[in-house]
């Protein structure tokens, strides 16, 4: 089993920032490809962004492409996404996932185990 903890969620103001973390404990971190989903009230929940397992590729949302950066470090076991510019659209509860195959994917059944989230949410 592999173990997900995120953290770093909180309320942010329109246009700030914020970093979140996902820690990984139970097996080989690095052996995953990592993932970022989020889940609005009422909404389906969505990709935001993933990492394959060396951290050469990334991928983005286009909803977040140029303001969200995923980034993961292989000694601590935790992969971190920095948001940038956030908009009011962005409040959702935000999963981490990872993905033993390896390769960054967008979608929800390629990942084999999820975090239990954490809340963001950005306010005017």
């Amino acid at each position: 089993q592999l173990q997900l903890a995120e953290s770093g969620g909180e309320l942010v103001q329109t246009g700030g920032s914020l970093t979140l973390s996902c820690a990984a404990s139970g097996r080989t971190f690095s052996n995953y490809a990592m993932g970022w989903f989020r889940q609005a009230p009422g909404k389906e929940r969505e990709f935001v962004a993933a990492i394959n397992w060396i951290g050469s590729n990334s991928i983005y949302a286009d909803s977040v492409k140029g303001r969200f950066t995923m980034s993961r470090d292989t000694v601590k076991n935790t992969v971190y996404l920095r948001m940038n510019s956030l908009k009011s659209e962005d409040t959702a509860v935000y999963y981490c996932a990872a993905d033993f195959r390896g390769q960054a994917s967008p979608w929800r059944s390629d990942y084999d185990y999820w975090g239990q989230g954490t809340q963001v949410t950005v306010s005017s």
